[in-house]
């Protein structure tokens, strides 16, 4: 039986995971966190793939590309979610189940992060958790899926 595929996407800057405010973001790199989040889905019948893009328009690219054969997307947009209505607008395109994350609780920080243009057309997020918040969103779509 073939496993359901899961996208992990991740915004602007998440690629510095580990060197970037390691207080906020914790030490652990996205790589690390990806082959955790990899071996968690491995767990829950799920295959995940990971992308990661400064550039807004291509993180749409990715959303629009996953549309057909994904079951479901996981997306820390950075600071694209609190700016982009373009990546909001392909989310509700692609009509498949998706979960907001960040890595920080972004309403203890400061106020421009409090509002996210995308977790009204997300299916939940899951904030505040560093590398955790991926795994979390794996179990939450489980339930969703």
């Amino acid at each position: 039986m073939s496993k359901l595929k899961i996208a992990v996407i991740n915004g602007p800057n998440i690629n510095l995971t580990g060197e970037r405010e390691p207080g906020i973001y914790g030490a652990n790199t996205l790589e690390n966190i990806n082959k955790r989040v990899a071996a968690h889905a491995d767990e829950l019948g799920f295959e995940c793939t990971f992308f990661q893009s400064n550039h807004e328009g291509s993180i749409i690219d990715y959303l629009h590309s996953v549309r057909h054969d994904y079951a479901g997307v996981i997306i820390n947009a950075g600071a694209y979610t609190h700016s982009s209505y373009a990546i909001k607008d392909a989310i509700i395109a692609i009509h498949i189940p998706c979960i907001e994350v960040h890595m920080s609780n972004i309403f203890s920080r400061e106020d421009f992060r409090h509002r996210s243009l995308i977790s009204d057309v997300c299916v939940g997020s899951i904030l505040g958790f560093g590398g955790n918040s991926y795994i979390l969103a794996l179990d939450a779509l489980k339930m969703t899926i």
